[in-house]
């Protein structure tokens, strides 16, 4: 009996031994990759006390406990006594990125220094600086920011086409402030596709990622850089084993324009589309639900002049196979615009080709980085409104309107929201902002009007009082 008993044991230890000799060792990369990661501080100036009240320093000292991360407040320093009240608060939020070039240029989430009235770096040897923001680009969440210095250590871009679902992955960032923190997973999908993002084919991996780790490497066992980690998917505002990675080449590709043009520039059609289901596949005699469906053709743009109609399938764009509708805005973005690209389309049950030549999607920034002012102001009632493009009318579902960016005031007290399209004030159709405005003045002896609005599937009248 003794026997058997450690003849177990000793088959347990061995297997044991072999089972950890082959899990892999991360020491050697996060030894000499590790000094490229940083941490960055953003902090911006934000107004406190809200319309003239100041907030106590029992609830700044919780408001600073729940939501900002160790180190947010200098040392020693303490909130504002409750009887005084600044007119500006700095706010410190931190992040991580990582050195592409010796002379001080770095990669990060454009999330991470947005807004941000002063940016810091700080590198593993303790050393910080102040960092200049070069450019950032909200709809790939990419920023490109500088510091002064000379022979700094860099990472390795890899490439990410190359990568296989459950290789290991490591993530180097600044966790809840936490500097210098390692985590390990593997990757668990590909070219991931988010509701809120439509040209990033995020990486999904399971290594732990919080925030602070936003603009943070995710490295392969190469030591070569695949992605930039962005988002989690959280019910917690922590981690739960999904996390989602920008991947390199998308990076890259934007931070080279930010370094040379100071913005980004991408490529449009001018379409509106869905996702080709089973269904859909067999009413239009597609062989398998693939393609890009189009419902929607903006009127006198770049799809319209190459003749796209609505109901055409996009299958292939500049060669490549559009396999889910959300491959194609990816495509196109990636395409030069003015260049001319070739794409193959299902219509009336047979594939067509069509050359279209690519238009420019508007920009969301300036070249500085920072977000551009609208040109709206609130009008008498709180609201800044958009006119709406033909595409955009096929994708809401309406034939006229003006859709709400901003409800404040009296708009707001009476219940528009964001997102809101008005159809008509007081059983007038409204087709434009300027026309809508000039009701608001007819009507400015009326103690209410009444509004017709769109929200979602539903239809409603809102009164509205006049100020």
């Amino acid at each position: 009996m003794k026997k058997a008993v450690w003849v177990w044991a000793l088959w347990l230890m061995l297997t044991t031994f072999a089972w950890a000799r082959d899990l892999p060792d991360f020491t050697g990369l996060v030894e000499k990759y590790g000094p490229t990661v940083v941490n960055i501080t953003s902090t911006q100036l934000v107004k406190s006390g809200g319309q003239g009240q100041a907030m106590s320093e029992q609830d700044m000292l919780e408001f600073f406990r729940r939501f900002m991360p160790p180190g947010s407040l200098p040392d020693g320093a303490m909130p504002p006594p409750q009887n005084q009240v600044p007119s500006e608060v700095p706010v410190r939020s931190s992040g991580s990125g990582f050195i592409i070039s010796s002379d001080g240029y770095i990669l990060t989430n454009a999330h991470v220094v947005d807004g941000a009235d002063e940016v810091t770096v700080k590198l593993t040897d303790r050393r910080e600086f102040r960092a200049k923001v070069i450019g950032s680009d909200d709809s790939s969440d990419v920023a490109l920011i500088k510091i002064n210095a000379t022979n700094l250590p860099t990472v390795v871009i890899g490439k990410p086409d190359q990568i296989k679902v459950g290789e290991w992955v490591i993530a180097i960032g600044s966790p809840f402030g936490f500097e210098n923190s390692v985590t390990a997973g593997i990757v668990s999908a590909t070219g991931r596709a988010l509701p809120s993002d439509n040209y990033v084919p995020f990486i999904q991996t399971d290594a732990a990622v919080n925030p602070g780790n936003s603009g943070g490497p995710l490295f392969n066992m190469k030591g070569e850089v695949i992605g930039i980690n962005s988002q989690i998917l959280s019910r917690s505002g922590g981690y739960m084993g999904l996390s989602f990675a920008i991947p390199i080449d998308v990076a890259m590709q934007v931070a080279d324009q930010l370094k040379t043009q100071g913005k980004v520039s991408r490529g449009r059609l001018g379409v509106v589309i869905q996702e080709v289901n089973a269904g859909n596949a067999e009413a239009f005699g597609l062989p398998k639900p693939a393609g890009a469906l189009i419902s929607g053709v903006e009127k006198g743009g770049p799809a319209d002049k190459a003749g796209v109609q609505v109901g055409d399938v996009i299958l292939k764009f500049n060669g490549k196979t559009i396999n889910r509708s959300f491959d194609l805005p990816r495509l196109v973005a990636a395409t030069k615009p003015g260049s001319k690209a070739e794409m193959e389309v299902w219509r009336n049950r047979a594939p067509k080709n069509i050359s279209v030549i690519v238009g420019a999607l508007p920009d969301k920034k300036t070249a500085s980085g920072k977000p551009a002012k609208t040109a709206s102001i609130p009008n008498k009632v709180g609201l800044v409104l958009a006119d709406i493009g033909t595409a955009q009318r096929h994708a809401l579902g309406v034939s006229h309107g003006v859709l709400v960016e901003e409800s404040q005031g009296a708009a707001a007290s009476a219940g528009i929201q964001p997102g809101d399209v008005i159809l008509a004030v007081s059983n007038v159709p409204v087709k434009s902002v300027a026309q809508f405005d000039k009701l608001l003045t007819e009507a400015a002896a009326s103690k209410r009007v009444a509004l017709l609005v769109k929200r979602g599937p539903d239809t409603v009248y809102i009164p509205l009082r006049m100020p």
